[in-house]
């Protein structure tokens, strides 16, 4: 639908080739782009500690397997892997109650898979949901 509106705008502009060449390029280099840099950022409003628990646990309930864990200069890096993916989390403390977590999610080549680290992004969010809830009874 956007694209036939899209084409219909263009043939208005037909005078104007140079910006609906743009145009176009514009659409497609955004399409290319979500298939090479499906990262997944996000900000917790919790501690670098819980927030690593977290992730630890969504991968565990996700079967994925824990490779290592390692230091950087900013926080801390989790690397991981299932049968045909290689997972990256990094945390990184931007307040002593907020986290700011980047995952990605390769698939075994050029392509980074964007709906697994979202999915990772979501299961740390319902692991430090229920933490939350024991905390409060």
């Amino acid at each position: 639908m956007t694209r036939l509106v899209l084409s219909i705008f263009l043939l208005a502009l037909a005078a104007c080739e140079p910006l609906a060449l743009s145009l176009l390029g514009a659409g497609a280099g955004t399409a290319l782009r979500y298939g090479l840099d499906g990262v997944a950022y996000r900000t917790f409003t919790a501690p670098a500690p819980e927030v690593m628990e977290a992730s630890l646990a969504a991968l565990e309930r996700m079967g994925i397997t824990l490779a290592s864990r390692d230091r950087f200069e900013g926080g801390e890096l989790i690397h991981a892997q299932s049968q045909n993916r290689t997972i990256e989390i990094e945390l990184e403390p931007i307040s002593p109650r907020a986290t700011r977590v980047r995952i990605a999610a390769k698939n075994g080549g050029l392509f980074y898979d964007n709906a697994t680290a979202a999915e990772i992004v979501a299961q740390t969010e319902r692991m430090l949901q229920s933490a939350a809830q024991g905390r409060s009874f």
